[in-house]
């Protein structure tokens, strides 16, 4: 099932969520939907943040416009994470090198 489209019904049944609710994540840009036969699929990538979404806004009563503040702001979190990783071993290369150096 890892590459199966979940059909939208599905989850608007399992999480208790109103169709509307995932409709208006998709037309912010949140999350993709894919249309197949006039049926609403998402795509299993999507899941985790999709069950985030609805526990913001079921949950914490965030709406639409706090959960695409939320979303941004965590991109920007991921960006900078990554940044950082690439940035901590380019360090460590020039460290590493360092070293071999004063050790001849």
């Amino acid at each position: 099932m890892d590459n199966e489209l979940i059909p939208t019904e599905v989850i608007c049944t399992h999480y208790q969520v109103e169709y509307q609710f995932i409709q208006s994540l998709h037309e912010a840009g949140l999350i993709q939907l894919t249309t197949v036969e006039h049926r609403a699929f998402i795509p299993p990538t999507q899941l985790q943040d999709l069950e985030r979404m609805i526990r913001m806004h079921y949950d914490l009563h965030i709406n639409l416009e706090g959960i695409e503040a939320i979303a941004h702001l965590l991109d920007r979190v991921k960006l900078l994470q990554k940044e950082m990783t690439q940035l901590r071993n380019r360090l460590r290369l020039y460290e590493e090198d360092s070293n071999t150096i004063e050790h001849e």
